[in-house]
This record gives structure tokens, C-alpha cells and sequence, in this order.
């Protein structure tokens, strides 16, 4: 079995139960063909180097498996016939340095997976009307200074 990463662009008018569909989709190829996830790493929307069909941005899944050479042919084919897939690509890790980057890109994706999602917080954002009122407060003084002399 070797191991290999695929990473796939998908439209972005999709919404995101439909998103995860797709995603859903290519994890159960690679299950029904006998690889084996390790990990799924979801970028989320980005912009694109350049459009495709129209789009300029995508929503951006690198997935991280161990397979049988022929699973990446029948995964492409599938990636390749559908419509909601803008652009994929796959590696393949052969050697022992590529392996060990591979492992720590596994380990990296899980980490980010299973890491709580922060929300934040109001405090590090000051607040407009006290934004404004810095602002205006040495543009007051200047101006004060300016009358008196």
C-alpha cells in the first residue's frame, strides 16, 4: 500500500451541506475501493490563482490515505466526471524522507481537526465609539495648542 494525498478544489456556489457532500463522497471511494484514511485536512475557501469556469474562489479539501495503486484511478475518474470538482490533484509518497513528511503532514491535519474552534473575543477589539474618540482626542489637543500661539 502506498501513500498518497489528494487535493481537490470544489465549487463555490455549493452550499455547505453540499460541500460536505461532496467531500463525504471522495472519503467513501477511497473506503469502498480498500484504501485507508488517515486524515482529511479542509482549507476552506480561498481565492484561486487564476478562474476556473468563472469562479475565482473554491473551497479547498487535501485528503491524506493509504491505498492500492489502482484506487487513485478510480478516484480521479470520479473526480474528473464531476461537475461540482473544479481542479484535483494527487501525490505520491514514495521514499523514506517523503514518508516522514507525510506522517508529520497526517499528524499536523489530525491536530488541526481536533483543535477547538476559538471565537474571538470582544476584548481584543476595541470598541468603535473608543476608537473614535482616541482619534479625535490628539486631533483636539493639536488643534488647541495651534490657537494659543
Amino acid at each position: 500500500m502506498n501513500c498518497y494525498e489528494t487535493l481537490f478544489v470544489v465549487k463555490p456556489t455549493l452550499t455547505g451541506e453540499e460541500i460536505e457532500a461532496q467531500i463525504a463522497r471522495v472519503k467513501e471511494i477511497i473506503a469502498e475501493e480498500g484504501g485507508e484514511l488517515k486524515a482529511t485536512d479542509d482549507m476552506g475557501m480561498r481565492r484561486l490563482a487564476y478562474p476556473i469556469e468563472k469562479q475565482e474562489r473554491g473551497y479547498y479539501t487535501v485528503v491524506y490515505y493509504t491505498a492500492p495503486s489502482e484506487l487513485v484511478g478510480e478516484l480521479e475518474r470520479q473526480l474528473r466526471y464531476n461537475e461540482e470538482i473544479l481542479r484535483f490533484m494527487t501525490v505520491k509518497y514514495t521514499n523514506k524522507k517523503e514518508l516522514s513528511v507525510f506522517e508529520k503532514m497526517v499528524e499536523a491535519a489530525n491536530k488541526k481537526a481536533s483543535a477547538p474552534k476559538e471565537e474571538p473575543k470582544a476584548e481584543e477589539s476595541p470598541a468603535p465609539e473608543a476608537a473614535e474618540a482616541q482619534s479625535e482626542a490628539p486631533a483636539a489637543e493639536a488643534a488647541a495648542e495651534s490657537t494659543e500661539a
